[in-house]
């Protein structure tokens, strides 16, 4: 590999690495954002949701990412790629990550899709010699690694091969290497296409070329901080070509040259190189002839001598010398652009001070002047005139103006900038006219543009703006571009594809910057404020505001003091403008008197140079625009900079859009300009603001990646083996079975003709899924070697352990044998029996000769066979290729036929596109016209309710209407007096003007007749004395007018000192207004804290309701046990009786028994009593519970109460800010007073000075007598009239923002009286709502939803006070407002007394009459005007809506039919340009048919390829003639590459035989025949028709763009005309709002209403259901305690019975206690146990976190809950058997009734057998009983180790919680009270189960009772009348107990 190599072709051993594709694929390598190195590349270890946690490849820690955050990275495959649009993973992290890789490895150069992105490398490397400039020549982009010279070539190739004008568009910013690759690009085009072999040979025009560059470095480079040779400008060089390629001439156009650089430069930089190569590099004379100084003696030159290392100015001073030579430009113009460089140097040396006594600006020292002017070929006087004391245009004339220092120096410095600028100017189009002196035509052309790119600093001026602007120009053009090419692709794919014309995103911005009108840009707005005389910056933006502050991409400056004025989101980012002297900038004025002077210099250059003059900006234009009658330029005068780059924009818009565009995008890696070393986050922001992001966002939206049918079958057949079939088939086909198999969604991919389409990342997928097959391939097929190689080297071992024990036997056996004599002798003789065996070796080999012979014979027989196989083969080919070039010819003709036909398919297709977009479009404007029409028409219906409403209104307005005209018929006669009166006046002036001319004419007499007149001289002389006197007489009363005007102007002062006092009161209520605001915010923080109490209280209120609810449902399933049990203890009842009588039937008479039944009659009551204490200790405990719950209960209510009474006192806050409100109202109004009566007695008080004025003019119109004085007297009068008649304006225009200021007040004052009355009929409702809470404050249910309602009625009132709020704003708004009119009014007034006081003496020269009735007149004038506008604009809001409706809709249908009619002949133009564009394409085809010849064989390959399913033979044949062609391609290859390599060779004669070629046909047409001169002739007569179509075409194409246009602004005065009707809709739909919202109001308030009836009807249900609820179980807990005292009465029965039986079963007593006393110890056992397992749950307990332990300890008691039910269960089941047990008792006892008598004793065994059987069934239950109670004390235990932790908790809480606010501790108290009502209800719950087991136990009791019972009753049957009358007494008890039982049961009957 070469030196050069290495920076240009990638080495790809790294790249194929596996062991990087098997770590891509293993570690889910992704790429995570850094901000240090921008993207680090990290693996997913794991995802949570959202976030993922990766590790990072460097440092190893492992990091938590927002999955969007996260970017997926490329396979390893795709590293250091060559075109980043092949990537799979298009993202920032991606292409960073790729121009990172390659820039570390020297490739500076990477594609980007269109884009070649270039990275500068800061030093030079070897890649730009000749031999490289070979090796690119003629070469395609994809065969060559990437290069600026690949870009170049084919730019070339395509414009010879296509005729198309090519452009290179190279962007970047500062430093990036533009002008660099420019100049690559020029020398490799002066190589290739320059007319002469070798270098040596180079023409002149190519040399002039290549040194165009040196002269406009040298005069527009310059060093700044990033760059050493920095373009301060851009240019676009055209270099056109002939026919033939070579290049005929060159043209330069500049952009935007920083002129300020020529007068100041920043800290380490130089201003333009020239300046420094002239001062180093001038001889003696040079420096002579120009007037040469040091360095440091040039103010212009701010930094001194600022050398760049590594270049010497010198020598760079006498090359740009030799290029002017090379360029032909003559020694005295270059002697003239060197003067002009020097008088730029000296303009900046001329001083100026500033004079003492006044601002006026002196040249002290005018030696730089002198210089100047000198240089110039000006005058010093003249010139140093021009400067200090220009003539202006003042209206008509002429006058000096004396500037000040700052005036003169910015004069001075603007001459210098325009000086340099047209000096440039003059340079370049020099330039150009020695490049195009050739006489040779150019047929086409390449543009290199090198422009900056996008700029984007702290603060941006006028000068990024117009970058900017080019770049997004730019950037669209490179979108539309790609747009067309991705177009271009998909149609010869023919793929399906919505096409996106992404050069439409950014037009929005364009427009924002460049839109003329509706509304206008930014350019546009900044030359419209150019032509205002007083415009500024400050107006300007203001304008810019206004007009396009609704912009999508325009944003104003969100903090006050943000230096910038406006932003503008372009497609880069945002960028914020700084506004100042953009005015200046835009106009670029002149000192037009020394332009003047210069257009008329003695030296011919400098008066070149400024030729035009009559276009330049002058500075009067700028400085005087505030004089009175200053000059206003008229549009057309001049143009600004802003027109002229725009224009010059959209030419060069133009041009590139009619070329191929080529895209070079520089990027500069560092600001420290370090080769190798490259910061990402710089790098991104320039690819962001280069458009190569966008770029990318672009490919996204399409389908970026591509890849060949047989490429793709060839890499991913792998993941589909069994998708295609075997055999040969299609590739296209394979790839659709592979992709349905591989289950793509169909938006991911597109099947084209050659290629299968991806979106971005579907081929990483793929790699990621192919990568894990061949893994698995690998690691089955290592294991299947691993096991071959382990079989065979077991199979080898097992082989050698053979082989061993065989050596073993053979050498066992030797050494046996090693000794025997025979052994020996048969060694010795067995060599000698090998001779007999000769002879069958020697047959052995005969036969195998034999066997040789006859395959010999065989193969030569076979051969024969092949050679005639092949021949008829051979023959078959030919055959074959016949047909096939026969079908080749026929298939490209039907290929053709296609083509044509698709072409046609998809022009109709792309009409009907456009036809079935634009019914689309119709009918969505059609739906959008139906909604504003039903909009319209409910509009319609409100503003004619509205116009009910107003018409009562009109009619009170009629009646004022009426007495206001009788009013005005008064003030008419008085003003019809007051004309009389004006009209006499007007008379005596008259007669007083024909006096003054008789005057003049008696004068003339008087001048002839003077001497005549001499005698009355004396008489005159006493008459003046007499007038003197009189005149000393004026003067005093003059002086007493003053003294009264004085005190006129001290009440004026004090009446000014009232207002200010009253601004003074009005700046108090403010306050004040602020302090109640406060405290509303806090009174509403207090309500929210509130709040969150009671939504506490409310979780409370339901977690016991739930409780409430649980003990409920036990509740009823007690009572259904009781039932049960009552049913049950009826039946014992009754068999008790029954036994009872039988008992006493049967019962003997004997002592023992008596003494037995008396016995067990101590152990009944015993029982009895037992039960009776149990009994009461529940009632105690239930009554404890009780007590519990009311406490709760009443604790709730109290709370209830206390949000009662804070929502009481909010309202009674609320009732008191809205009565301080009232009363700053009702201020208001006495201030409003106030002001009227302080206006009223201002116009009294002016009245007064315009009465006393008026009759100091009544004094003096006695002195007006005089004739001499009159004349003077009446020109006075008219000019106090006009002054007058303005003050009077004034003064209208304040009385009328006076009463509009009024009538707002009054409107507002009304809203607010409505707003009191809505507020009071809420707060009535509210104290109605709140009396029915008060009503219902005994139920907890009912305190619930009452709660709700005040927390919504809280809300409403919030809502209310915020309301309330904002209209206190908006008063407060409105009464600034008013406050800053009167301030205005004030300002006003003050300004007209200073006037008053300015012009006094005019003023009392006024009339006194007139001034009166003309201000009274005005009044009642602007009165009546004001009332008929009112009454007018309601009648015509009544009358006009209707007529203006049907007007607008007339308008729109007219407009859309026009539309219609655009679009029509819009459609019938382009079908016409799209016929033409046909023919134009068939003409191309006839002139492409030789290029056609050429690429037919690869075209027959393919076709064969792809007819061979056509063919009809059989798969034998087919095969045949794959395997031939097969060969033939071989061949063809061979063949082409020998031709390639032969092209190669003679690439460098190429264009010399295409010359003679050339050459060779023209001569060959010479010698044609007539036939074809006629040819010749019809083909330029096509050629003209071709051309005529192209003209037809363009007109076409103009004729459809002004139709676009036309339609455009169609649609915009459509758009305005509906921003009018919606403005005059948004009029009337404000005025309705206001209604709308006291509606809306008024019915959420009705609803809030409803919805708390229905509130409170479903409270008063649920409280009387609970009611209900609360009776029945008070009923039913008394029945239980009933029933629970006849149970126990029952039990002490059953015991005293039991201790009478006791005793007969003593003996089995004792072994039942000894089964006891194990039980008991079994028990102890078990108990101990439990106490153990108990303390290792607490251990373990402890260990947790209370939290959970505490959730934990709910769940086992939510299991030891389960149990106990099962426990019930169980026992329920037992009782089950027990009555099971019974009924066969029953059974067996009436079967015994029979033989009671003679089987006494054996039944008396087996009863007490049963007994003992009964016994330890008692015991079982017993024992059951003692387990349960255990529970509970363990669940007891449980519980309080429970309370424990959440008491450590709460105090724990409580340590933490001791800073929390006053609320917390409220908090703290409910959650004590919650727990202590868990606790209760758990010890209720505790209690209940309690009595249940009891209640089981009682029952199961009564059963063994009435068992032993029956016993006893059979014997008291057979017993005396004694024993009855102790049976009667338990009957009745038992009747009793059913007398309670009934009386009990008939609460129940009402229950369901």
């Amino acid at each position: 590999m070469s030196a050069a190599d290495k920076f240009l072709y990638v080495d790809r051993n790294p790249v194929n690495n596996p062991l990087a594709q098997a770590d891509w694929a293993t570690k889910k390598l992704v790429w995570v954002p850094s901000e240090r190195l921008g993207f680090e590349c990290g693996s997913v270890k794991e995802e949570r949701g959202d976030e993922c946690v990766v590790e990072l490849a460097d440092s190893a820690k492992k990091v938590r990412v927002n999955k969007d955050d996260i970017q997926k990275m490329n396979p390893p495959k795709f590293s250091k790629v060559e075109d980043m649009a092949e990537l799979t993973c298009l993202n920032e992290a991606s292409v960073l990550h790729n121009l990172k890789e390659r820039y570390y490895s020297g490739l500076i150069y990477t594609y980007s899709g269109l884009f070649c992105v270039v990275i500068n490398p800061y030093k030079n490397l070897p890649i730009y010699s000749e031999e490289i400039v070979d090796m690119y020549k003629g070469k395609k982009r994809h065969e060559m690694p990437p290069h600026i010279y690949a870009i170049t070539d084919t730019a070339y190739r395509s414009m010879m091969q296509d005729r198309e004008d090519q452009s290179i568009l190279c962007t970047g910013e500062s430093g990036a290497g533009k002008t660099e690759n420019t100049k690559k690009v020029i020398q490799y085009l002066a190589h290739v296409a320059s007319s002469h072999k070798t270098k040596k040979d180079q023409g002149e025009l190519e040399k002039q070329l290549l040194q165009a560059n040196p002269i406009l470095e040298a005069f527009g480079n310059a060093k700044t901080v990033k760059n050493d040779n920095s373009s301060r400008f851009g240019k676009f060089i055209r270099i056109n070509f002939d026919v033939n390629g070579y290049i005929v001439g060159a043209n330069i156009e500049t952009y935007l040259l920083e002129k300020s650089r020529a007068i100041r430069q920043a800290k380490d930089e130089r201003t333009f190189h020239l300046f420094y190569y002239l001062l180093t590099g001038a001889g003696d004379k040079l420096r002579e002839e120009l007037l040469l100084e040091n360095y440091n003696n040039y103010r212009f030159l701010s930094n001194g001598n600022v050398t760049i290392p590594g270049q010497q100015d010198k020598d760079l001073f006498t090359e740009t010398l030799d290029a002017f030579k090379i360029m032909s430009i003559p020694e005295d113009e270059l002697i003239g652009l060197l003067k002009v460089v020097s008088s730029v140097l000296q303009l900046g040396n001329m001083s100026f001070k500033k004079e003492r006594h006044t601002d006026q600006a002196s040249m002290p020292d005018n030696t730089a002047a002198q210089k100047v002017s000198h240089l110039m070929g000006m005058n010093v006087t003249d010139f140093t005139r021009a400067i200090l004391s220009p003539r202006i245009k003042v209206g008509r004339d002429y006058v000096q103006k004396a500037q000040t220092q700052e005036q003169a120096e910015f004069a001075v410095e603007a001459l210098a900038k325009a000086t340099y600028e047209r000096m440039f100017r003059w340079l370049v189009m020099r330039i150009n006219k020695a490049l195009d002196k050739t006489k040779r035509q150019g047929a086409s052309f390449i543009g290199i543009l090198d422009i900056a790119g996008f700029e984007i600093f702290e603060l941006n001026s006028f000068e990024q703006l117009c970058i900017n602007y080019t770049n997004e120009k730019l950037q669209q053009l490179f979108n539309h571009t790609m747009f067309i090419l991705e177009q271009e692709e998909y149609q010869r794919e023919g793929i399906e594809w919505s096409f996106i014309d992404f050069g439409l995103d950014l037009q929005p911005c364009i427009d924002l910057i460049e839109k003329p009108a509706s509304p206008p840009g930014i350019l546009a707005l900044l030359d419209e404020e150019c032509w205002f005389p007083k415009a500024t910056d400050k107006s300007f933006v203001e304008k810019v505001l206004q007009e396009q502050g609704t912009h999508p991409k325009f944003f104003k400056p969100k903090k006050l003091k943000d230096e910038a004025d406006f932003c503008v989101i372009h497609y880069a980012g945002k960028v914020d403008y700084k506004a100042d002297e953009w005015l200046m900038k835009n106009m670029d004025p002149l000192n037009d008197n020394v332009a003047s002077l210069l257009n008329q210099s003695t030296d011919k250059f400098v008066s070149e140079l400024w030729k035009d003059v009559d276009r330049i900006v002058g500075l009067d234009k700028v400085s005087m625009a505030d004089m009175p009658g200053a000059f206003k330029t008229r549009k057309g005068m001049f143009r600004t900079v802003g027109q002229l780059y725009k224009e010059q924009l959209s030419k060069l818009m133009a041009t590139l859009r009619n070329t191929n565009p080529n895209f070079v995008r520089c990027i500069i890696p560092n600001h420290e300009k370090k080769a190798g070393k490259l910061e990402p986050f710089l790098v991104l922001d320039q690819l962001r603001c280069n458009g190569v992001l966008e770029g990318i966002r672009i490919c996204r939206q399409g389908f970026p990646n591509r890849i060949v049918f047989q490429e793709f079958r060839q890499r991913y057949e792998i993941l589909t083996p069994n998708s295609i079939p075997k055999g040969f088939m299609d590739g296209k086909q394979a790839c659709v079975l592979m992709i349905k198999s591989l289950e793509l969604d169909p938006n991911l991919y597109r099947i084209g003709q050659s290629k299968v389409f991806f979106r971005a990342g579907v081929l990483a997928h793929l790699e990621e899924e192919r990568d894990m097959k061949i893994t698995d391939i690998i690691i089955s097929f290592q294991a299947w070697c691993r096991g071959y190689v382990a079989r065979k080297a077991f199979a080898k071992r097992q082989q050698q352990l053979t082989a061993m024990k065989v050596i073993q036997r053979n050498c066992a056996a030797y050494l046996k044998l090693r000794n025997w004599q025979w052994w020996r002798l048969f060694t010795k003789v067995k060599p000698l029996l090998q001779v007999s065996r000769q002879e069958e070796e020697m047959s052995a080999k005969d036969d195998e000769l034999l066997k040789a012979q006859e395959k010999h014979l065989y193969a030569e027989t076979q051969i024969r066979e092949m050679e005639e196989k092949q021949h008829q083969l051979g023959a078959e080919k030919m055959a074959l290729q016949e047909q096939l070039q026969a079908e080749t010819e026929l298939c490209a003709e039907a290929e053709e036929m296609r083509a044509r036909l698709a072409a046609r398919k998809q022009e109709l297709e792309e009409i009907l596109h456009d036809l079935e977009a634009r019914v689309e479009e119709e009918e969505e404007r059609a739906a959008q016209l139906s909604g504003e029409r039903k909009k319209m028409q409910q509009n319609i219906g409100d503003l004619e309710q509205q116009l009910d409403e107003e018409e009562g209104a009109r009619q009170k307005l009629q009646l004022e209407k009426v007495t206001l005209e009788s009013k005005m018929k008064k003030v008419e006669e008085d003003v019809m007096l007051l004309d009389d009166q004006n009209t006499k006046l007007n008379k005596e002036k008259k007669s007083l003007e024909e006096r003054i001319s008789e005057y003049t004419t008696n004068l003339t007499e008087e001048e002839e007749k003077s001497k005549s007149l001499q005698k009355l001289k004396t008489k005159h002389e006493a008459m003046i004395t007499d007038l003197e006197d009189r005149l000393r007489r004026e003067e005093k009363s003059r002086q007493e007018l003053e003294k009264n005007r004085r005190k006129l102007d001290g009440d004026f002062n004090e009446v000014h000192d009232q207002i200010s006092e009253l601004q003074a009161q009005i700046a108090e209520l403010r306050a004040q207004l602020a302090k109640k605001e406060e405290e509303l915010q806090a009174a509403l923080a207090r309500i929210e804290e509130e709040a969150a109490q009671k939504n506490l209280a409310q979780k409370k209120i339901r977690e016991m309701e739930a409780q409430l609810s649980e003990l409920q449902e036990d509740l009823d399933l007690e009572r259904q046990a009781r039932t049960k049990a009552e049913k049950h203890r009826r039946d014992l009842g009754e068999e008790l009786e029954a036994l009872k009588t039988e008992l006493e039937d049967t019962l003997d008479s004997t002592a023992a028994q008596q003494e037995l039944r008396s016995k067990r009659e101590t152990e009944v009551t015993h029982l009895k009593r037992t039960l009776d204490d149990e009994a009461k200790v529940h009632e105690q405990q239930l009554g404890e519970v009780r007590q519990k719950h009311g406490q709760a209960f009443d604790e709730l209510n109290e709370q209830l109460e206390q949000a009662k009474r804070n929502k009481v006192s909010m309202e009674k806050a609320k009732q008191a800010l809205e009565s301080e409100r009232n009363e700053l109202a009702i201020e208001i109004q006495t201030l409003m007073q106030g002001k009227g009566d302080s206006e009223h007695r201002r116009k009294k008080a002016e009245g007064s000075v315009q009465e006393l004025q008026l009759k100091f003019s009544e004094s003096e119109r006695q002195r007006l007598e005089q004739a001499e004085k009159l004349a003077k007297a009446q020109v006075e009068l008219e000019s106090v009239s006009l002054l007058l008649g303005d003050v009077e304006g004034k003064s209208i225009k304040a009385t009328k923002d006076c009463s509009l200021v009024e009538s707002q007040l009054q409107d507002i004052q009304e809203l607010l009286t409505e707003e009191t009355r809505q507020k009071l009929s809420h707060s009535t409702r509210l104290r109605q709502l709140e009396d029915e809470q008060n009503n219902l404050k005994e139920q907890l249910e009912e305190e619930e939803e009452a709660k709700k309602n005040v927390e919504k009625q809280l809300m409403t009132v919030q809502a209310q006070l915020l309301e309330m709020k904002k209209r206190v704003e908006t008063d407060a708004g409105s009464l600034e407002t008013a406050e800053e009119a009167k301030k205005r009014y004030q300002r006003d007034l003050e300004a007209s007394n200073q006037r008053m006081e300015e012009k006094c003496a005019a003023f009392e020269k006024l009339d006194k009459t007139k001034t009166r009735v003309q201000q009274e007149l005005d009044d009642l004038l602007v009165d009546q005007d004001h009332l008929r506008q009112i009454v007018s604009n309601l009648e015509k809001k009544q009358k006009k809506f209707d007529q203006m409706l049907a007007e607008e809709k007339n308008i729109s249908a007219r407009y859309a039919e026009e539309r219609d009619k655009a679009e029509a002949e819009a459609r019938e133009k382009e079908t016409r340009a799209l016929a033409l564009t046909r023919e134009l394409d068939t003409l191309m085809d006839v002139k492409e048919e030789t290029d056609r010849n050429n690429k037919l064989l690869r075209a027959e390959m393919e076709d064969l390829v792809s007819s061979k399913d056509d063919v009809g033979k059989s798969v034998h044949e087919l095969e045949k003639a794959k395997r031939a062609m097969d060969q033939q391609l071989e061949e063809m290859r061979t063949q082409l590459e020998e031709l390639e390599d032969e092209l190669q060779g003679t690439e460098d004669a190429k264009l010399r035989l295409e010359v003679n070629m050339q050459a060779m046909k023209a001569q060959y047409e010479r010698d044609l025949s007539g036939k074809d001169e006629m040819g010749e002739e019809k083909k330029r007569a096509l050629v003209k028709q071709v051309r005529e179509m192209e003209m037809e075409l363009e007109d076409e194409r103009k004729q459809r763009s002004a139709a676009v246009a036309s339609r455009k602004k169609l649609e915009l005065d459509l758009k305005e005309l509906e921003a009018g009707i919606d403005m005059a809709n948004k009029n009337r739909d404000e005025a309705l709002k206001q209604l709308k919202k006291l509606q809306a109001q008024m019915k959420d308030l009705i609803r809030e209403l409803e919805d708390t009836r229905m509130s409170r009807e479903e409270i008063l249900a649920l409280s009387k259901e609970t009611e209900k609820k609360l009776k029945g179980m008070e009923a039913e807990m008394l029945q239980m305690q009933e029933e629970l005292a006849a149970a126990e009465r029952v039990k002490r029965q059953a015991q005293q019975e039991r201790d009478e039986l006791q005793d007969e079963i003593n003996s089995q007593a004792s072994k039942n206690a000894q089964v006891v006393e194990e039980r008991r110890r079994l028990e102890a056992r078990i108990a101990q146990l439990e106490e153990e397992l108990e303390e290792e749950q607490c251990n373990i307990e402890l260990t947790n976190d209370r939290l959970k332990k505490a959730v934990l300890q709910s769940d086992q008691m939510n299991v030891e809950l389960a149990s106990e039910r099962s426990t019930c269960q169980r026992v329920e089941g037992a009782r089950c058997q027990l009555e099971r047990q019974n009924k066969e008792l029953k059974l067996k006892l009436q079967e015994l009734e029979g033989t009671v008598k003679s089987k006494y004793k054996a039944n008396m065994a087996a009863l007490e057998a049963k007994l003992a059987q009964l016994e330890e069934q008692l015991d079982m239950e017993t024992r059951e009983r003692q387990g349960a109670t255990k529970l509970v004390r363990r669940t007891e235990k449980k519980l309080k180790e429970v309370i424990l932790t959440v008491d450590d908790e709460r105090r724990n809480t409580e340590q933490y919680k001791d800073q929390v606010d006053k609320l917390n501790s409220r908090m703290k108290q409910l959650k004590r009270q919650l727990e202590e009502a868990e606790e209760e209800a758990q010890r209720a719950n505790a209690n209940r189960r309690k009595l249940q087991r009891e209640l089981e136990d009682a029952t199961e009791s009564t059963d063994s009772m009435t068992r032993e019972v029956s016993t006893l009753k059979n014997k008291l049957r057979r017993g005396e009348l004694p024993f009855t009358v102790r049976r009667t007494m338990p009957r009745t008890g038992i009747e009793s107990d059913e007398e309670s039982e009934t009386k009990s049961e008939t609460p129940e009957s009402p229950k369901p």
